[in-house]
């Protein structure tokens, strides 16, 4: 090969390689990040007082929960949606393990656990990136959100629009 073939060949290599990189950050596949966060009592930002003018408020209520099946990656763990004593809602994941990955994101899915594996469904609510890997963590759900509407937790991949894992949020009974 002459070096006038060499040169732009190599070029159209890095720029590849780059791409390559920047698309499926392979790096993810030997990374963990563990996320540890307690459940809240109050809705984030503001902590509401009691008539006593003292800040706290009565416990959280569990609403619904499941444990994660693994959809294209290994997840377990469980995932829980909470009324916090001011009214907020979070969805709680709780011993979360699963694989790491570019625009890893966490929904509430109309679809059951299953289903959701090939798609996230009509309305599904994306509650924000995933914080981490590993661990808790606590994500709000929009204010004036019907919980009574979502059957899952899912935690999706935006960039490859596949679904690591999810959970059926079954109702919370007494």
């Amino acid at each position: 090969m002459s070096r006038r073939t060499v040169v732009p060949v190599l070029l159209v290599l890095v720029v590849a390689a780059g791409i390559g990189l920047a698309v499926f950050q392979p790096w993810k596949a030997f990374t963990d990040t563990t996320v540890n966060e307690a459940l809240p009592t109050v809705s984030a930002p503001a902590q509401r007082k009691d008539e006593a003018g003292t800040k706290g408020g009565a416990a959280p209520t569990g609403l619904a929960e499941g444990r994660f099946v693994s959809h294209e990656h290994d997840t377990s763990g469980t995932a829980r949606t909470v009324r916090l004593a001011d009214g907020g809602q979070v969805l709680r994941l709780e011993h979360l393990k699963t694989s790491e990955g570019p625009d890893v994101r966490v929904y509430l899915s109309t679809q059951e656990a299953d289903a959701a594996k090939k798609g996230l469904g009509n309305g599904a609510v994306a509650l924000g990136k995933l914080k981490g890997n590993l661990g808790n963590q606590n994500y709000t759900v929009p204010a004036g959100t019907d919980l009574s509407k979502f059957h899952s937790a899912v935690i999706w991949c935006e960039r490859f629009s596949v679904s690591f894992g999810a959970a059926d949020l079954a109702q919370v009974t007494g």
